[in-house]
């Protein structure tokens, strides 16, 4: 296996005497083994990156290197990757066993050690069954381990997934995630993932990075941007439900004090905030936009000392395990993730007490994360 390492990569395209940057500058080591994922919403730039990796687009500008090779003017045959891609590309007059025998082939292995390799990724993905089988005689998921078995025989230094899972029902897509991960486990071997599902992304890579608008936001392990994201963006991101965002400033919790609140706009509510965060002058008030988790609301019950906001409720999505509320305070609306159990009626009021040391501050104007 290989590292994989984006030095400064842009991508740009011309069309009609006009330019447009689809990928900003890119920096990104990907270490031997490990398992990265791209993240974001359509359009991001990801696939884009995934697919310059692969030598499938030209690198306008920057440095690519796989192996500590600089491979930016190295056809795609020759960078010794293998690509999974979202619509399988199986040949359809060709069976299991030819599909994944194919590639081999073409570079003249012996048949032996063709024979040898198809068993054995067919062993590993539990589709020995399937050999003989054509691809309109199998479901997508099955199909989709023949594509990922395809890639596995040619023993490449990186694996490519180009959104695999997105033309599966949500039972395969947990399957076939768990199967991937499994796959990553036992071989060692170094991946490059790209998703538009933050679940996926959390649950699969070691670390992940958060693209928007062609320009990397966050690097990071999938605990670090859940619990210090960098941005606004990431923090909208990443987790689900979203984050609740509210408008506001930041002022002394009295007039000389040592600590900070926060009153939303429109004076929906007050909370206290952590003892770290900075309190602004005595005679003045910061704007910021607070980030407030749905897990760190709950209903307040009669211990809670106060419960700092109250709001109207408009649904409730009963989970099994847990309640999804929705909700408006003021101007503000508002979704909680709370126990299940006793919900009140939709149109009722509600009082909702929140874990201060899960909420987060973020500047309005750059969206950056206060304190980052």
């Amino acid at each position: 296996m290989a590292s994989v390492s984006l030095e400064g990569v842009r991508k740009i395209y011309a069309s009609g005497g006009r330019t447009q940057i689809a990928v900003h500058d890119v920096d990104l080591d990907v270490a031997d083994g490990e398992l990265v994922v791209l993240v974001g919403p359509s359009g991001c730039g990801k696939s884009t990156t995934l697919r310059m990796i692969a030598g499938l687009e030209t690198i306008s500008s920057g440095r690519l290197r796989i192996g500590g090779r600089v491979v930016n003017d190295v056809p795609a045959k020759e960078r010794d990757i293998a690509m999974v891609f979202q619509n399988y590309a199986l040949y359809p007059h060709m069976t299991v066993y030819d599909n994944m025998a194919f590639a081999l082939s073409l570079r003249g292995t012996p048949k032996t050690e063709i024979d040898a390799r198809v068993r054995e990724a067919a062993a590993l993905l539990d589709i020995e069954g399937l050999l003989d089988r054509k691809p309109r005689q199998m479901s997508g998921g099955q199909r989709q381990r023949v594509a990922v078995g395809r890639a596995l025989v040619r023993k490449p230094q990186v694996f490519l997934f180009d959104e695999p899972l997105s033309n599966l029902d949500a039972a395969l897509r947990v399957q076939t995630r768990r199967e991937i991960a499994r796959l990553h486990r036992q071989l060692g071997a170094t991946m490059i993932y790209v998703t538009h599902d933050q679940v996926e992304a959390m649950t699969l890579g070691d670390r992940i990075v958060v693209m928007h608008e062609g320009r990397v936001q966050q690097v990071d392990t999938p605990m670090a941007l859940y619990e210090r994201p960098a941005n606004r963006f990431v923090a909208g991101f990443i987790g689900s439900p979203a984050m609740n965002f509210f408008p506001g400033e930041l002022t002394r919790a009295d007039g000389n004090g040592s600590t900070a609140r926060f009153r939303a706009a429109g004076g929906a509510f007050t909370l206290p905030l952590a003892p770290d965060v900075s309190v602004p002058p005595a005679d003045g008030a910061r704007p910021v936009l607070l980030g407030m988790r749905p897990e760190c609301l709950r209903l307040a019950t009669n211990d809670d000392a106060s419960a700092p906001i109250r709001a109207r409720l408009d649904a409730a999505e009963p989970m099994g395990n847990e309640t999804i509320l929705y909700a408006r305070t003021g101007d503000h609306d508002l979704t909680a993730r709370i126990a299940p159990g006793v919900v009140p009626r939709p149109g009722s009021e509600v009082a909702l007490a929140v874990d201060s040391a899960g909420l987060h501050l973020f500047d309005p104007a750059s969206g950056a994360r206060v304190g980052a």
